[in-house]
């Protein structure tokens, strides 16, 4: 599905990301950790098309989209969240995930203002589409409310809804479970074990090693940007070199 091919990026003299690769399987959960500062959003910003490589290749389905940009790169089939929650804060939850479609509209202005059969049919089909997402995530109940009124759980399963509603091949989870209480973190590993059963491939970035170990089929971490180690959850855990760099010594998953 995904293929990192060697990619760094500098920032004046700071190499962020250095020389790394890792591949994606189809279908699969991959996690990315490491230590705060290691390269992990960084890289995020990468794939997505916020940044454009110094070197190195980022191929999705055997095709380059390195240095696309984010709405080129939404179009083929990648879409993400954000480490900081990013909705329209004014708009109700429903409208929220509607703005997902947009890439999939093919009505122009000039229906939207006409409003042809062609446009209402179309706009009727998103309306259903979205109500699906939000029952997906345990939303239903609150399609009308303002984003700004939920609860910061809630918050976070719109932002998924929306992702979803692009109709992506892979989906960038970044730090979905920051700022969770233990409750919302139970019910945020169910909901992504269940987008995976629907066939869609994540990209998880996490610092809850427990979630991370719960739900993913292979990690990589990464540290001071370059990549220290890969494998599945039990050789990660496993790993000297990773629990020293990524928890001094603890054990990681505890």
């Amino acid at each position: 599905m995904l293929k990192i091919d060697q990619v760094t990026i500098r920032f004046g003299g700071l190499t962020a990301v250095n020389e790394v690769d890792f591949e994606v399987k189809d279908g699969a959960i991959f996690g990315l950790i490491g230590p705060n500062g290691a390269g992990k959003t960084t890289l995020f910003n990468i794939i997505s098309g916020v940044y454009a490589p110094n070197n190195g290749k980022i191929m999705l389905e055997g095709e380059d989209i390195t240095g696309l940009q984010p709405y080129q790169i939404c179009c083929k089939g990648i879409a993400r969240t954000y480490q900081n929650i990013n909705l329209f804060h004014d708009l109700t939850v429903i409208e929220n995930v509607k703005i997902g479609c947009h890439s999939k509209v093919k009505s122009g202005l000039l229906s939207g203002i006409l409003h042809t059969p062609a446009q209402k049919a179309e706009e009727k089909a998103i309306e259903e589409k979205c109500l699906g997402l939000l029952d997906f995530v345990g939303l239903t109940g609150k399609r009308d409310m303002l984003a700004r009124n939920l609860s910061y759980g809630d918050q976070r399963r719109v932002e998924i809804a929306r992702a979803m509603a692009t109709e992506p091949k892979l989906l960038l989870l970044d730090e979905p479970a920051a700022g969770m209480n233990s409750k919302e973190k139970v019910d945020l590993t169910a909901l992504i074990s269940k987008i995976n059963a629907r066939g869609m491939t994540i990209l998880l970035v996490e610092h809850d090693m427990k979630l991370v170990m719960k739900v993913t089929d292979e990690i990589a971490v990464l540290n001071f940007g370059k990549k220290l180690a890969q494998g599945t959850p039990e050789e990660i855990q496993a790993n000297p070199a990773v629990i020293e760099a990524y928890l001094g010594g603890g054990i990681i998953g505890d």
